[in-house]
């Protein structure tokens, strides 16, 4: 593997694209990084010519040309049909988009799906090296809007056959979160995610409120559901993440995601996960992520 050559990577979102191009693996600091729309709405094509914009921005901007690009995406390659799956930008569903990338940009291109970027970045740039130089197994959490997830085994993304390794998130949790996009009920999205909060609190209280104003009043302890909430948050959170403990038992988990700013996570999630444990103490070690946004494009520039 080289490690003295810039890396290039692209975050593909369903509003934005977002670009940057590292010095090296060996040094991986940013020499360049920009932004555009990703205008979804225009179709398929019109997503392949902003990606294929943007790489041509950041060459123009560096003077550099990639030798490979790498890109986080929604949704995953399926191993087995080279065609997009499970992206909630829909036009990219069904689709050869790495193919079509390739011929449009003349470059090899290296996709990986948006949680396992994260991972990633964390695993190799982020505080795990720092904090855990021997760390082999991470395991990279998104809980936010969705729940999901990506392995980092010995430095390297995990895929799996189906290319939905990591997918945590449409594990069945509990009935009652309810029906899922997915077309199952009680996956740990319904019952975990940032939504899913919001929708518990408001069957509650016949009232909406964004979750952070939901953790502000539990934590102030001046709303009694709000409190319930943040509880049936961490019992959930403790069963759903000691199976995936369970069956490959991480070193690290790091926690991105707007829920995963939730302190509680910290304290009381593992107290919580260790109820459902093979083992009888919990080692596993729960990390915020030191990123930020910048994962997910420092992710897909190291695959």
């Amino acid at each position: 593997m080289k490690n003295d050559h810039p890396l290039w990577g692209l975050d593909l979102g369903g509003t934005k694209i977002e670009g940057a191009v590292l010095k090296s693996r060996a040094q991986p600091e940013v020499l360049h990084r920009m932004r555009i729309s990703t205008e979804a709405h225009k179709g398929y094509d019109h997503i392949i010519g902003q990606v294929s914009l943007l790489i041509d921005m950041l060459a123009e901007a560096s003077g550099l040309k990639p030798e490979s690009v790498g890109i986080g995406h929604p949704g995953t390659l399926d191993p087995q049909t080279g065609l997009i799956k499970n992206a909630n930008t829909t036009a990219l569903n069904g689709m050869p988009f790495n193919v079509d990338l390739e011929k449009k940009i003349g470059v090899p291109i290296r996709l990986a799906n948006d949680a396992n970027c994260f991972a990633v970045a964390e695993a190799l740039m982020g505080g795990v090296p720092h904090k855990l130089p021997h760390a082999e197994v991470v395991f990279g959490v998104i809980l936010g809007t969705g729940v999901g997830g990506g392995w980092v085994v010995r430095n390297k993304v995990i895929n799996g056959r189906q290319g939905i390794a990591g997918e945590w998130g449409h594990n069945f949790l509990d009935e009652s979160g309810g029906r899922c996009y997915c077309g199952r009920t009680g996956c740990v999205e319904t019952l975990i995610s940032g939504p899913a909060l919001e929708r518990y609190y408001e069957s509650r209280t016949m009232k909406h409120l964004p979750l952070r104003e939901i953790t502000a009043r539990a934590e102030a302890g001046t709303d009694d559901v709000a409190v319930e909430t943040m509880d049936r948050l961490i019992h959930f959170f403790g069963k759903a993440i000691a199976i995936v403990i369970n069956i490959m038992d991480p070193d690290a988990i790091v926690l991105g995601g707007g829920v995963g700013n939730i302190d509680r996570l910290y304290t009381d999630g593992p107290a919580e996960a260790l109820k459902y444990l093979f083992n009888p103490r919990i080692d596993t070690v729960f990390m915020k992520p030191e990123l930020g946004d910048s994962a997910g494009v420092f992710g897909a520039a190291l695959l």
